[in-house]
């Protein structure tokens, strides 16, 4: 498909700027007199200018650019880069066909094996980055983080609210699990966490994070898509947005998040979302951040490792036994890069032998296992599974 018409070029006083030979822009190819070929890329960024889904935060379709502007001027890693810039993604007549146009070009773009990110624009668009994986067969798992839990179910809330909630009651269903990072208690209605608990997903406040942010990594690298609401950022590190709260993540700890998420082999989709020059400092302080965590995922993109072989001499096996059910768990640490993961066995109606799923985990749950407890990730996954 020709994707040139549901896309708009970059402004011209972007892309033709005098940038540094070493400057990240001298490694892409954008939309600017014509539209760069995506067969091929290994990341396709695009623009969404819209915010129709939003009255809190009326503005943010025009932080697309904003962060462009920022991330062009950032010095090229070290990786051999096939990214394209699309430019920015003509808004449908209503939000409906905004969502359609977002979730036709991710299909389009995850049918090529090329990563699409996404520079919003209000957080709701993410249902349209979600659709995009309806036709691909298979169940996903979703990575939000947002200092709100966006599961309002009122009829009259803003769509940007309700975005998560209109996600898990999508039909068809092909949502395996649903991880939230960043939310604050004093934010949220205590029925909304309740649901995410009642369907065994993992939800972590900012102060579990924080006790040590690389438990965090396991739930990270288990995401097919990541959406990021930079509400989940603090106010004096990111106060362009009409949303902004005075505690959250710190800029440094979103782009540690970032390059676990860019890391993520899994990881096929990212969106950034709510970013509103108009609350912004003079400086563009908050594009500034953002561009950075950018930086951070692509930098994590080209240091995958693709260490998912666990029958190869590249992994290390232990076999805990426990007391009570399962009579064992079976562990696996990557010699390459230390990272850990389990074996979930559970059974299906009908099945004569039990199935296994091997997930991501941290040191910590196989330490719990050899104390003879169940790690709680286990616990959680086996739920969703039977």
């Amino acid at each position: 498909m020709d994707l040139t018409i549901l896309f708009s070029p970059i402004d011209e006083s972007i892309y033709q700027k005098n940038y540094a030979p070493n400057s990240l822009f001298k490694s892409l190819r954008v939309y600017g007199d014509k539209m760069p070929d995506y067969k091929g890329a290994h990341i396709a960024i695009i623009g969404v200018k819209e915010d129709r889904g939003t009255a809190t935060n009326s503005g943010c379709a025009h932080g697309p650019d904003e962060i462009r502007k920022k991330l062009y001027n950032l010095k090229k890693g070290i990786g051999a880069y096939r990214i394209v810039d699309l430019g920015n993604l003509k808004p449908g007549i209503d939000l409906d066909e905004t969502y359609v146009r977002i979730s036709e070009v991710c299909r389009i773009l995850l049918e090529n094996n090329v990563l699409p990110l996404i520079l919003g624009g209000s957080h709701d668009l993410d249902y349209g980055q979600y659709r995009g994986y309806e036709e691909m067969e298979k169940l996903i798992s979703l990575l939000n983080i947002d200092a709100f839990l966006d599961l309002d179910d009122h009829r009259e809330a803003e769509k940007a609210s309700q975005h998560i909630h209109k996600i898990l009651l999508h039909e068809p269903n092909y949502l395996l699990s649903y991880t939230h990072l960043a939310h604050q208690l004093y934010l949220i209605d205590p029925s909304s966490a309740a649901i995410l608990e009642k369907l065994y997903f993992e939800a972590f406040r900012i102060g579990q994070m924080r006790t040590n942010l690389a438990e965090m990594e396991p739930a990270i690298r288990n995401a097919d898509l990541m959406s990021f609401d930079i509400t989940a950022i603090r106010s004096s590190d990111a106060p362009g947005n009409g949303n902004a709260q005075p505690f959250g993540l710190t800029g440094e700890e979103a782009c540690q998040l970032c390059w676990y998420a860019g890391m993520n082999e899994k990881l096929s989709s990212a969106g950034f979302y709510e970013y509103n020059p108009e609350h912004d400092d003079a400086n563009k302080k908050t594009a500034a951040v953002i561009a950075t965590m950018i930086w951070y995922f692509i930098e994590g993109f080209y240091h995958r490792k693709h260490d998912t072989n666990f029958r190869s001499n590249d992994f290390l096996k232990y076999v805990v036994s426990l007391a009570a059910e399962p009579e064992t768990i079976t562990f696996y640490k990557s010699k390459v890069t230390e990272k850990w993961w389990m074996e979930v066995a559970y059974h299906q109606p009908g099945a004569r032998y039990p199935r296994n799923s091997i997930i991501p985990c941290s040191y910590a749950d196989y330490q719990t296992a050899t104390k003879g407890e169940v790690p709680e990730r286990y616990i959680s996954t086996l739920a969703r599974l039977i």
